[in-house]
């Protein structure tokens, strides 16, 4: 049994390259197996919420021709942030990390973004925003985590026209794509659960920031709840890090991204140009309404929306897409 290296998409501007990932401990479990069915569906998401990581290991980042040297935090989790001396192409660029189990060395690649300046950025929640989850249905949502894979999983209508349209706004070159980052309070063990749900579903490749791991089967049940203030942090330092890209930030009604978008575009009031959010429930929520209105008085555009193809349209209207 060897140790398990996780590498994670990162990201980078002119000045840092910012990549991180998890070790876990040697284990004889199959990973995520994303095909299984129904009971052994559940069985695969359990272990998930099982898997044991790995304090204080040596982990090795590869740039510029040479190995720099970190460790992990308590929960496996490391994190490189290396600033840069050298100009460096656009787009997604391939990364390696390494790691060492009885002098043979396990090495891994992932890739991080690096946007044009002026580009658009997208940052967009993920439960009930692309992906139906029923998170006000906390039951239902647990039911469908457990017994549904990711083939079974359902994304919203239209939603991957729209964030397909997205990712080519402004593009004269169509090989090139804006920057997109899926900010959630599902934890990093749904990692590779949401990446595998995204391509199969052809919705744009993303640098993903989720909440810290868990290694508990009882955390399993209250996944994707709890406090939201990590997606706070993560939104304000993903626009502190990227400051002359053009925000569009989407999300939908089913907990707090209406108050979280508000409070980012009152501290970034020049960045933010438009909010989307998707409605989850019969009819609009009173207070997500007035924090829209709200977000209106500061020249923000916004569209509170049911169906995707409302939300095209609006994008179109503003012209955001063409």
């Amino acid at each position: 049994m060897k140790p398990i290296l996780k590498l994670y998409r990162g990201y980078a501007n002119d000045q840092e390259l910012i990549v991180m990932g998890h070790v876990f401990k040697p284990t004889s479990k199959e990973d995520y197996d994303f095909q299984k069915k129904n009971f052994k569906n559940a069985t695969s998401v359990i272990k998930m919420f099982r898997i044991k990581t790995q304090a204080n290991a040596d982990v090795y980042l590869e740039h510029n021709g040479e190995k720099i040297h970190t460790k992990t935090l308590d929960d496996g989790y490391f994190k490189f942030c290396i600033p840069l001396t050298e100009k460096s192409d656009f787009g997604w660029i391939n990364y390696s990390v390494s790691i060492f189990y009885n002098n043979e060395e396990i090495q891994e690649t992932a890739s991080f973004i690096k946007p044009h300046k002026g580009d658009y950025g997208f940052i967009s929640d993920i439960d009930d925003t692309f992906l139906v989850s029923h998170t006000r249905n906390p039951l239902k949502k647990l039911y469908i985590l457990l017994f549904k894979n990711v083939y079974d999983r359902k994304v919203f209508e239209d939603v991957a026209e729209h964030y397909h349209a997205l990712s080519n706004a402004g593009k004269k070159d169509k090989t090139e794509k804006n920057a997109f980052f899926y900010v959630s309070s599902s934890e990093w063990n749904l990692y590779r659960f949401i990446t595998q749900f995204a391509e199969i579903n052809q919705l744009p490749k993303a640098v993903l920031l989720l909440k810290d791991i868990k290694t508990s089967l009882t955390d399993l049940f209250i996944t994707g709840r709890g406090d939201h203030n990590h997606k706070f942090d993560k939104i304000k330092h993903i626009l502190e890090f990227y400051p002359n890209l053009q925000y569009t930030l989407l999300g939908d009604d089913s907990q707090h991204d209406p108050y979280l978008y508000e409070n980012i575009c009152k501290i970034f009031p020049v960045n933010v140009k438009a909010v989307y959010i998707r409605q989850t429930g019969n009819s609009k929520k009173e207070k997500a309404v007035l924090a829209l209105k709200n977000l209106e008085s500061l020249n923000v555009k916004v569209c509170y929306f049911k169906k995707s193809s409302e939300a095209i349209a609006h994008s179109k209207s503003i012209g955001l897409i063409s």
